[in-house]
């Protein structure tokens, strides 16, 4: 087994403290659906999909939200960047000063938190609009 190394895919893991609170955030806001869950009724790990994009949900014991830590934040490269955030916004999901922009490194994005402060940057470099 000499083939070509190839990395083509990641499932990041979200820390939710209610996975069904998040599928439905995810599912009915953002769009996306659910590929699988450890359990129809009480699930605690549960995976999304949306597109090619996979992410993963996991149940954590609330008790980890009384302290602040560092969240995730996920960057996800989006082709129709204006599409989506006028999708996002009609859904009402944005933070009051969330605007797409673009940036000094060369994309056009916009970035939310879901309700478990995970966080969500959508993206396209301005570049590939030429």
């Amino acid at each position: 087994m000499n083939g070509k190394i190839h990395l083509h895919q990641i499932h990041p893991v979200l820390p939710v403290w209610d996975v069904v609170d998040a599928l439905d955030f995810y599912v009915n806001r953002l769009g996306f659906r659910i590929a699988f869950a450890d359990d129809a009724k009480k699930p605690t790990y549960a995976g999304i999909i949306r597109d090619d994009v996979e992410i993963h949900l996991q149940w954590h014991d609330p008790k980890e939200w009384e302290v602040a830590g560092d969240w995730p934040m996920l960057r996800i490269v989006v082709q129709n960047i204006e599409g989506l955030y006028n999708e996002y916004e009609e859904k009402d999901v944005f933070h009051t000063y969330t605007l797409l922009r673009e940036t000094a490194w060369g994309t056009k994005e916009f970035a939310l938190y879901d309700p478990f402060k995970n966080g969500l940057t959508f993206y396209r470099n301005v570049a590939d609009e030429s």
